[in-house]
């Protein structure tokens, strides 16, 4: 009986977890441009915390990049998944979506303005700390925290997931002010060496404090369930390579917010 009450106390304080995270879509500008991002937060505290930006992958806000805001609201974080691409802008095909993720790639200065009115977004948020913020992005968002950072965003720090590390302005880094965690499939096919390499030589020039991860048998992609699991296709979900990434951000986080 014990054992039972033990047990059902253990459910009740799950479900009470969960109830008190909040979600809201939020409009916002950049620009003449509307925006719609979606914001997290564990509303049973009323104290300010931590701030966590979210960037989303080359197919727009979709339910993978909610799903991680949640779950940052759930480590106590506040979370806000930006919007890089405008309100209703959500491409399906992968074609359609590497043409859109295509405009910001080919216009940086309109990618970090995007990714720039996110932050600020985030920033005025009621529970959040402005000083302790972060930013994270999955593959086309990874290319995007990247830029922020290099444009002297002032935040603690950045992690790509899977993301492009490529930039047309390497020198750059040398704005950045915060610290700098890449995570990577050690076989992604679109990420290759050569880039890997560069970006490692642009923080050391840049005097950046930087990490990089490589995870094994892992390829574009590994956080994302909907990628399927044939890495044949070089986009495939790794759950040991997800659970690791994951872990790397929680305890890169410790020592940024600390």
């Amino acid at each position: 009986m014990k054992k039972l009450l033990i047990i059902f106390a253990m459910l009740l304080l799950s479900v009470n977890a969960e109830a008190s995270i909040k979600t809201v879509n939020v409009e916002y500008k950049q620009g003449d441009t509307t925006l719609q991002g979606y914001l997290a937060w564990d509303d049973a505290t009323k104290v300010t915390r931590p701030g966590v930006l979210i960037v989303h992958e080359w197919t727009g806000l979709n339910e993978h990049m909610k799903q991680r805001a949640e779950m940052l609201a759930k480590l106590g974080y506040v979370a806000f998944a930006a919007d890089i691409y405008g309100k209703g802008i959500r491409p399906s095909a992968q074609s359609e979506a590497a043409k859109t993720a295509g405009i910001y790639k080919n216009d940086r200065p309109l990618m970090r303005a995007r990714v720039r009115a996110g932050l600020e977004e985030l920033r005025k948020q009621k529970h959040v700390d402005p000083q302790r913020i972060a930013a994270i992005g999955y593959c086309f968002g990874g290319t995007t925290v990247l830029e922020l950072a290099r444009d002297a965003a002032d935040i603690r720090g950045v992690v790509s997931f899977h993301g492009g590390l490529s930039t047309p302005t390497p020198g750059d880094a040398a704005n950045i002010k915060g610290k700098v965690l890449a995570l990577h499939g050690a076989d992604d096919p679109f990420v290759k060496a050569d880039e890997v390499a560069a970006f490692q030589e642009e923080m050391r020039n840049g005097g950046v404090d930087w990490q990089f991860i490589s995870y094994s048998n892992a390829v574009h992609s590994f956080t994302n369930k909907a990628a399927g699991n044939d890495n044949s296709k070089g986009a495939a979900y790794n759950e040991k390579a997800d659970r690791r990434s994951w872990d790397a951000m929680k305890s890169f986080f410790a020592e940024i917010f600390k």
